[in-house]
């Protein structure tokens, strides 16, 4: 007997397995396709992808908004950037080839199983990086979004850490007349006279984003903030 709508809406759990695998099936084999243009074209797409997932994550994060998926989709972005393009240019034309050379053994094992150790590898790394984030990964947004005052103060601001001691200074103190060091909602230091070094322990330092941080801020004389500064720890260079 022909196929009938009826058939479908007679066992809609069979139907919708159907579905899913027919779907599984179509994506497995956009994920295998091996000419030039497909790895082209599917490189390029999750090289765009991840760093969309990357910057935007961090854009949100430097709002300020402490959310903890935040964390793991800037670690997916980051690392999708380099291991999307690297998948299918290199590890899934290799798949391909070893099955249809290798005749058993490791070769075979790993053959079969390409896929899924290089997806397991991939999030890995992508837990790693989400729970303990690295310096490169941190894009500061906050500079350029919050120093809307329109100052000339504009000097350079150069952190070391030394023996869990943190210390800066600026290059120029003109029109600067008190600098307040915080992190979180704790002020952790201040200076009040040029030419504005100060240092504070990491020890005080808050987290933000999953990373120890300060904002230092450059006030006036009637305290409005001509300039402000947000670095994380892991950024400042140790002597």
């Amino acid at each position: 007997m022909p196929h009938t709508d009826a058939d479908a809406t007679a066992s809609p759990l069979a139907f919708t397995r159907r579905v899913l695998g027919r779907a599984w099936r179509d994506l497995l084999s956009v994920y295998y396709a091996n000419t030039p243009i497909w790895r082209l074209f599917k490189s390029v797409g999750l090289l765009f992808f991840g760093f969309f997932c990357w910057s935007a994550s961090n854009l949100v994060l430097s709002y300020g908004v402490d959310w903890t998926i935040l964390e793991y989709v800037r670690a997916y972005g980051f690392v999708l950037i380099l291991w999307g393009p690297l998948t299918h240019a290199v590890i899934v034309p290799l798949v391909i080839r070893l099955r249809r050379t290798a005749e058993g053994g490791l070769r075979r094992t790993i053959a079969r199983n390409g896929s899924k150790i290089n997806l397991s590898i991939f999030l890995a790394i992508v837990l790693v990086l989400g729970t303990a984030p690295i310096s490169p990964m941190m894009l500061d947004f906050q500079s350029a979004l919050e120093d809307d005052s329109g100052s000339d103060v504009n000097p350079d601001l150069t952190c070391t850490r030394s023996d869990g001691t943190v210390g800066c200074n600026l290059s120029e103190s003109t029109g600067i007349h008190t600098v307040v060091v915080t992190s979180g909602d704790s002020e952790i230091a201040r200076a009040d006279e040029s030419p504005f070094e100060f240092t504070f322990e990491e020890s005080e330092l808050q987290k933000s984003a999953g990373q120890k941080e300060f904002i230092v801020e450059l006030r006036d004389e009637d305290g409005d903030t001509l300039r402000r500064y947000r670095r994380y720890l892991s950024s400042v260079p140790e002597e």
